[in-house]
């Protein structure tokens, strides 16, 4: 599970782990619309609200949340199937999601992903371009909560600081691989 606030660079380091490493990426379902370059399936799986409630109360998510006024969560049954194939899932949700995947995969690996200070992650936020200036700040408002709660939980086996991006991939990557060896 690679989790960390919003802006801090997940996406692209899973993105880069994968390729290094082979794990495959499990696609979470969401309720936004995409952005630029994003694809449905790839990306995300875009569906509908009433679509995507059908889901929580069938129990088909391994966890969900809402955030920012938008549900999204990790459809269970892709993550057990590649799982139950042998193959190493990697996971790119949020600190609420983690401690949900906590509860009912206490195997899985947790590494949280952090910003190198607070300025750097409105930059990225704010170069993303994908939110007004309200609704930036509203996302560093949770990003400051998230990483004062997350940083403390003890919910984390490793902790990442995503300052250089080869540097951060290089040491999700030996994560990967050592848990990898040890399973």
């Amino acid at each position: 599970m690679i989790t960390g606030p919003s802006g801090v660079g997940k996406s692209t380091v899973v993105a880069e782990v994968r390729k290094r490493t082979g794990a495959v990426y499990s696609v979470s379902a969401t309720t936004r619309r995409p952005r630029a370059g994003e694809a449905d399936g790839r990306d995300y799986r875009f569906v509908d609200r009433n679509t995507f409630e059908k889901m929580i109360a069938g129990g088909e998510l391994l966890e969900w949340a809402e955030i920012y006024g938008e549900y999204y969560g990790t459809p269970r049954g892709a993550v057990n199937e590649a799982v139950a194939s042998g193959k190493t899932v990697v996971m790119d949700i949020d600190v609420q999601g983690a401690r949900q995947v906590r509860e009912r995969a206490a195997d899985a690996t947790f590494v949280l992903l952090l910003p190198p200070d607070e300025e750097e992650l409105a930059r990225r936020l704010r170069e993303r371009g994908s939110e007004d200036e309200p609704a930036m700040l509203r996302r560093l408002h949770e990003a400051r909560k998230e990483i004062a709660a997350a940083a403390d939980s003890g919910l984390y086996d490793h902790h990442v600081v995503n300052d250089e991006l080869e540097t951060a991939v290089g040491q999700v990557v030996e994560i990967v691989q050592q848990e990898c060896g040890r399973r």
